[in-house]
């Protein structure tokens, strides 16, 4: 093996064992009897403000990104959903302006 599939190897290595460590465990706070159970509409809501949230919740120990008190696909759906649409945004504008970029245009092969 070369030295740059070895260095290609380990980094694969490193990288699903980082996302071995980043998987879910059992939330033993969903398990507590909750009055409201939240669903796909508060999901999608709390998935549309987590940036927000994010931000808040590094200052205040009662603000949580994410409601344990859910009814489960419903609620990881909407909210998964509403974190797509908060954070697509600014991927989309900066994409959009690299394809109206000049330099871009002239590596096209044409011969002007």
């Amino acid at each position: 093996m070369t030295r740059r599939s070895v260095v290609r190897a380990a980094g694969v290595l490193v990288l699903l064992l980082a996302l071995a460590a980043c998987a879910a465990g059992p939330n033993d706070a969903a398990l507590v009897d909750a009055p409201h159970v939240a669903g796909f509409w508060l999901g999608l809501w709390h998935g549309a403000i987590s940036p927000i949230t994010f931000v808040v919740s590094l200052f205040s120990s009662d603000v949580n990104i994410y409601e344990v008190h859910n009814n489960g696909g419903w609620y990881n759906f909407g909210f998964m959903f509403g974190a797509s649409i908060a954070l697509s945004g600014a991927g989309r504008s900066s994409a959009a302006a690299s394809s109206r970029s000049p330099r871009r245009r002239g590596r096209r092969g044409s011969s002007d």
